[in-house]
């Protein structure tokens, strides 16, 4: 009785904490921040941004307005989950030959070529072992995941996905050098901070 007792127990405290995680997904949370509109109509205030929908809600005035990003140029959020300020754009994205339509895009580092990313929620099936029934159970979680995105001095905004061979198809100059930092500096191609050091390196090279 005390074991099922126990076990009852522990799977809820589990499942709170679970149910607490997925309330800390940036996308997820309002933000102090601000956003510029086509219209040239600036708005400071509460933001909680959905780039898989490619919309902001703003709070303002104790209003929520929800723009898409037809309707945005900018906006900037202060994002206390990772202390910092994070900058994102309505920019073209081609989604057809001749068809274009404005996505939100965060900028990561910004030169002659800029890395952008997009973020996205993904399920995910993760097996948990059950001591109570001596196997293993499987729940499904949403992942916080992200797409890393080049864009060029001409506005084309190419999509990487993450593989080594597509890295130097897009960041096409000088690859010796850059494949000899990436070494020496033991850089992954698919981490988010080790892609800004790469980008930032191969700016310096096409620069100067």
């Amino acid at each position: 009785m005390i074991k099922k007792v126990f076990t009852l127990l522990f799977v809820l405290c589990w499942s709170l904490s679970y149910l607490q995680a997925q309330d800390q997904f940036p996308s997820e949370l309002w933000h102090d921040g601000k956003v510029v509109l086509l219209s040239g109509e600036e708005l400071s205030g509460k933001i909680k941004y959905n780039l898989e929908g490619d919309l902001i809600q703003v709070l303002n005035n104790n209003l929520i307005s929800t723009f898409s990003s037809r309707k945005i140029v900018y906006f900037e959020i202060y994002d206390e989950t990772v202390n910092r300020y994070r900058e994102f754009y309505a920019l073209p994205y081609q989604v057809n030959p001749n068809y274009n339509v404005p996505r939100l895009f965060e900028v990561l580092y910004e030169n002659t070529i800029t890395l952008l990313c997009r973020e996205t929620l993904v399920q995910e099936t993760v097996p948990q072992y059950s001591y109570y029934y001596s196997s293993s159970r499987y729940y499904t979680r949403l992942k916080l995941e992200y797409e890393y995105y080049f864009l060029d001095g001409n506005g084309e905004i190419a999509l990487y996905t993450q593989k080594k061979d597509e890295l130097y198809d897009i960041l096409t100059r000088d690859k010796n050098k850059l494949e000899e930092f990436i070494k020496k500096n033991n850089l992954r191609y698919d981490r988010q901070r080790d892609l800004v050091r790469i980008t930032a390196y191969y700016n310096s090279l096409i620069n100067t």
